[in-house]
Parts: C-alpha cells; sequence; structure tokens
C-alpha cells in the first residue's frame, strides 16, 4: 500500500534543534506528495485524542505543511509541544476511554506504589483511524521506550534521538547536547568575573539525571572541576582540591561544575514531588548543599548558581542545526523504505540508522575509568588521538 500519511510528534523536554526535524520531516513529505499529521503535547497527543470530540482534534492535532513550518527552525523549543505521558503506564486515564477496559498494573518505584494503565490499544486505534502509516517519534530514552513498544506491537515507528544528557543508548550523539554546552560554557565565562571579584567559589549545577555528560563536557570546555552521577566524589578531597585551586588563581577564585543527580560519599540524592509517568521525580538541588557544604568544612564562600533550563531556550548552535536536519531526512529516508524500529544515530563520528534502543538498558552512561580523572574530579585529556569528534563511544 503506497504511503500516505506521517504522523510526528516530540515527547520530554524541549531542547533547541526539534524545530530542525519536524520542518525536514514536513518539506520531504510535501515534495513526495505525503501528508504530515503533528500530535501535540508528544505521547498526550494520542491518549488523550478523541476522535469524536472536535474541541480535542482542535487541541491535539496539527496538519504540518511547508507553510507552517517555513521559519520553525529559527527557534528554539518545539512547536508541537511535549508532554511527560507514557501511555503504557499512565497514572490518569482520560475520562472519556472507559479504564476497565485497559490492562493495569500496581507499579512501586521509589517507594511509592500507585495503579498504572496501558493505553496502547487506544494509541493505536488513533493512529489508524487517522490513516497514519508510520509515526516519527523525537524524544530521549523515556519517549524512545514507548516508541520501542509500539514497534513491537506491530506499528511503524521511526525515532530520532534528542536530550541535553545525550544518554540515550546507540548514538553518540543527541539534538541539543552541542547547544547546552555551549551555552554552559558561556554562562560560566562570563560568571568568572563576578566569582573572582568576590573572591568566592563558583558552583554551577547543570542537567544531567543520571549521566554525566553534560557537566563533564562543559568541565571539559572550561577547565574547572566537576561531579558527574556515576562516581561519588570524596568531598573532603573537592572541597580542598577547590581550595587549592582558589589560593593558586592570582584572582582568588576557583569553579566546580555538578550534575544535577552527583553526589558524594555520604550523601543521599534526595527527590521530592509525585513522580511522573516514567518514575521520575524532581532532585532537591545539589549545587546548594554543596555550597553549604564548603562553607561548613573549609569556610569557603560559594555563588550557587543554576544552569538547567536557561540552557533548554533559544535557537540551536549550527552542530545542532545540522544533525538535526540531517537525522529528520534520515527518518524521511527510512520511512521511504518501508522500515520501522529504527533510530536515527551516530555511530564512529558517522550517521547510522540503528534500532532503537532497549528501554531494560536504561539511559547511556558515561565511562568512568577513560573519561573521568578519578583523582582530580576533572575530565581525562589524555589519549584523544583516533578517538571519534564526541570523545565517546555508544
Amino acid at each position: 500500500m503506497a504511503l500516505k500519511r506521517i504522523g510526528i510528534l516530540t515527547g520530554g523536554g524541549d531542547v533547541p534543534g526539534l524545530n530542525s526535524v519536524i520542518k525536514g520531516v514536513t518539506y520531504r513529505a510535501v515534495e513526495a506528495n505525503m501528508e504530515v499529521l503533528g500530535f501535540r503535547r508528544g505521547w498526550e497527543g494520542l491518549t488523550h485524542l478523541n476522535l469524536e470530540d472536535q474541541a480535542s482534534k482542535d487541541k491535539y492535532l496539527m496538519p504540518l505543511n511547508r507553510e507552517n513550518t517555513r521559519r520553525i527552525d529559527r527557534d528554539g523549543g518545539t512547536a508541537l509541544h511535549s508532554s511527560r505521558t507514557n501511555p503504557a503506564k499512565m497514572r490518569n486515564v482520560p475520562a472519556f476511554l472507559d479504564a476497565s477496559s485497559f490492562p493495569s498494573q500496581e507499579v512501586t518505584k521509589k517507594g511509592e506504589t500507585y495503579t498504572a494503565w496501558d493505553v496502547s490499544k487506544h494509541v493505536i486505534k488513533n493512529l489508524e483511524t487517522l490513516g497514519v502509516d508510520t509515526l516519527v517519534a523525537i524524544g530521549g530514552d523515556d519517549t524512545l521506550s514507548y516508541a520501542q513498544k509500539l514497534h513491537a506491537q506491530g506499528f511503524k515507528v521511526v525515532c530520532v534521538p534528542k536530550t541535553m544528557d545525550n544518554d540515550v543508548r546507540n548514538t553518540e550523539y543527541c539534538i541539543g547536547f552541542s547547544t547546552a554546552i555551549t551555552r554552559a560554557h558561556d554562562a560560566i565565562q562570563r560568571q568568572r568575573t563576578t566569582v573572582g571579584s568576590h573572591e568566592r567559589i563558583g558552583v554551577f549545577r547543570i542537567f544531567g539525571r543520571d549521566a554525566g555528560y553534560t557537566a563533564l563536557y562543559t568541565a571539559y570546555v572550561t577547565s574547572i572541576r566537576c561531579g558527574i552521577p556515576e562516581h561519588k566524589f570524596d568531598c573532603e578531597r573537592m572541597v580542598q582540591l577547590l581550595a587549592d585551586d582558589k589560593k593558586r588563581n592570582p584572582s582568588q577564585y576557583a569553579l566546580v561544575v555538578l550534575s544535577e543527580g552527583a553526589a558524594w560519599e555520604g550523601y543521599k540524592v534526595v527527590e521530592y514531588g509525585e513522580a511522573d509517568d516514567y518514575g521520575h521525580k524532581k532532585k532537591m538541588n545539589v549545587g546548594e548543599v554543596f555550597a553549604e557544604e564548603l562553607k561548613k568544612r573549609a569556610k569557603l564562600e560559594a555563588i550557587f548558581s543554576d544552569l538547567t533550563y536557561d540552557l533548554r531556550g533559544g535557537s540551536p548552535d549550527f552542530t545542532d542545526k545540522l544533525v538535526a536536519t540531517t537525522f529528520g531526512n534520515m527518518a524521511f529516508d527510512a520511512i521511504l523504505e518501508g522500515k520501522s524500529g529504527l533510530m536515527a544515530a551516530i555511530n564512529d563520528g558517522r550517521y547510522a540508522m540503528v534500532e532503537i534502543p532497549d528501554p531494560a538498558l536504561g539511559p547511556r552512561h558515561v565511562d568512568v575509568g577513560s573519561m573521568y580523572n578519578l583523582e582530580r574530579y576533572r575530565p581525562s585529556y589524555q589519549g584523544k588521538a583516533g578517538m571519534t569528534i564526541f570523545l565517546t563511544n555508544p
């Protein structure tokens, strides 16, 4: 059967570059005389869509064409908006659906037990009723975990990885990572004058719930110390290293960047609030806590800055725009070939279509042995000859 309609959605946190993927897929589809239907608010656009209600269709469906996507790649965010909905484990079934008609299970995550429903048959029914042949899902490991499930149930899905954390498996690069590092670098460099003027320690928190790529690479390009989730550092040693850095610096200041999931020996990451459909809660601000440790352990005054959501906003840098545009075109090529269950990726420094990662494996982690100096709490700088441009492997 000839292809007629492509669906596309963006899930999870927004990053610069998403709109380039949307535009790339849409332009190619229009050239091939295909229709593109955008689903607004990620997977929620398929779980909450009631095709018998015009207001619901207006809310969640957005037909895409060259005219309404012409300018979107100039901005950050996502023109389709987003959510953290998991159709396979929904806490609340939309009111227009009969919850008893869907499979349910008791889920226990991080000490909390709740009932979750799998509304996949409603998702597939909506896609089939709308005549969608293949769905393009753009997201991080959470969004892609459900895309893999949808593929396993027989619906065609092609994926594009995005996350500032750069922790999706099977690829060396995810959309949003370069812009995040560029913004973090610029923010830290600007704050050197303030931190130095007051002769303090600058403590920066950055995204990275389970993986430390964002903190590690920010530290790499700013030449400062860092803490990552993959290794609990010795707090006394980190404090002493920063005290020594400050003492040796003619301007009498030092800097450190911590992943949001970083911790030290004896410190337990504290979470709060209700978990989302993927079991994630918000984490207490480790940067503020560490700033207090500096004062308590060594009487060092600190200036704390939260470099998180500010890194998401604005237009993408060159790398993210290049990769996002390429990933979008690769996804469309795969659709033309009738493929499913694949994700656009970069492996060994080259573009490739690979399998959607196995959700059971969780996020990709920093290889501490080769990438992180355990003595200095800095990135490892030696032995890079022969490595790919992003200095990592999938």
